[in-house]
């Protein structure tokens, strides 16, 4: 991961991540970026979970645009209030969306179209704050977002960058799409025999991905289906030391400065007790063509 992080994501870039909401959020990734110190980063994604939150709190980040930043379980992220109510560690900017608006700014920008309409948002204070949003015709026109790379986890990919992903995608595909480039971290490293069994899973081409890294446990302390239940003890630690600046710094040096790599982060996590037991594996799909 780090040679990926070194090599594709410098600072000043446009990011999308934690883009299948609540799963497979590549921790790891973003775990690198704050031990190689990236700077005045823009963070692109739905709800964005804890590790936004992270990243901000490291100083890594000049501006959100997001539809919500905090934990489904432990509520509105406490370095990102932090950040935007007294400019701890430095000031942020916030670009508001709806989960659905996020994803027509991806969309148009994987269409190659300005903007993308929609009523949704008629009647929202959101209108008051992004810029990127404008009034026309009565429709709300949802400024296209180019992220500059897109970084997502999977279960499986192979070498040259076809990955297959199952469970909740969230806008995954149009953040890949929209992106100049995409960073696939996986569970498995696979064959291609493998991939291209199933080629209706894949989820982009491979020309769009820049890199490929096997990164078990790579998403932890989200939920990965069919490898890994959520962490909920983790993500409760996590918001209960994140409260306060003080309790933030040492946490972010205990999991993630002082931690050389993912390997040596989930030697210390229980990751037997959090791996699936029990597997639902999917009936086989036949693409005999003759």
């Amino acid at each position: 991961m780090a040679q990926a992080i070194e090599r594709f994501v410098p600072d000043g870039a446009t990011i999308a991540m934690g883009v299948a909401l609540e799963a497979v959020i590549p921790f790891a990734a973003g775990h690198e970026m704050i031990r190689q110190r990236r700077r005045n980063l823009e963070l692109v994604g739905p709800i964005s979970d804890a590790l936004f939150d992270q990243l901000i709190g490291a100083g890594c980040v000049r501006r959100v645009t997001a539809a919500w930043i905090g934990n489904v379980s432990e509520g509105l992220a406490h370095c990102y209030r932090r950040a935007c109510e007294h400019r701890v560690p430095g000031p942020l900017e916030v670009r508001d969306h709806s989960n659905f608006s996020i994803s027509l700014a991806l969309w148009a920008a994987a269409w190659n179209v300005p903007s993308l309409p929609t009523r949704t948002l008629l009647g929202s204070d959101i209108l008051r704050t992004n810029p990127d949003l404008s009034l026309g015709a009565g429709l709300v026109h949802v400024k296209a977002v180019r992220p500059d790379v897109a970084i997502v986890h999977a279960q499986r990919a192979d070498e040259q960058g076809r990955a297959h992903a199952w469970g909740p995608l969230g806008i995954t595909e149009e953040a890949g799409l929209a992106a100049e480039r995409v960073i696939v971290s996986c569970e498995e490293l696979v064959d291609p025999s493998v991939i291209l069994s199933d080629p209706n899973r894949i989820l982009f081409p491979e020309t769009r991905v820049a890199a490929v890294v096997h990164e078990p446990g790579g998403a932890h302390p989200s939920p990965v289906q069919g490898f890994f239940k959520r962490d909920h003890a983790f993500y409760r630690e996590y918001g209960e030391r994140s409260r306060t600046e003080e309790g933030f710094e040492p946490w972010l040096r205990e999991w993630v400065v002082d931690v050389p790599d993912r390997a040596a982060y989930m030697r210390r996590i229980d990751a037997g007790a959090l791996r699936i037991k029990h597997h639902r594996l999917s009936a086989p799909a036949d693409f005999g063509d003759d």
